[in-house]
């Protein structure tokens, strides 16, 4: 089974960590629906904040969903000089028997921006 990385990104309104977890969840269930797949296909979700956001972790967001045994990461994105605030990314990597060119890339909210080629 080929494993593809699918890329995402949703933009906060306000840093608050309810916040954070909604948009979180709601982002990671976007590519999971997006590309059909269950949680048993996944091998690891990377996930980076804009460094304007530090209420909590979206990988907690993530764990309360039920991936807990899916390994999880988050990191501080670069913070360039006018950047797009309050973003959270991630890179997914899932077992999907798809090619590369049928992943479903997932930009939601004020985020479509960041990739208008692939936001639905």
């Amino acid at each position: 089974m080929p494993v593809r990385a699918i890329r995402g990104a949703t933009q906060l309104d306000v840093d608050e960590r309810e916040h954070l977890f909604d948009r979180t969840r709601e982002l990671v269930q976007a590519v999971l629906d997006a590309n059909e797949i269950d949680t048993a296909s996944l091998i690891s979700i990377f996930f980076t904040c804009t460094p304007d956001l530090v209420a909590d972790f979206p990988a907690a967001a993530a764990r309360e969903m039920g991936l807990g045994d899916v390994p999880l990461m988050c990191a501080v994105e670069i913070g360039v000089p006018g950047a797009l605030p309050r973003v959270v990314r991630l890179m997914a990597h899932a077992e999907i028997d798809v090619p590369r060119s049928d992943v479903q890339h997932v930009y939601l909210h004020g985020a479509t921006s960041l990739r208008k080629d692939l936001a639905q």
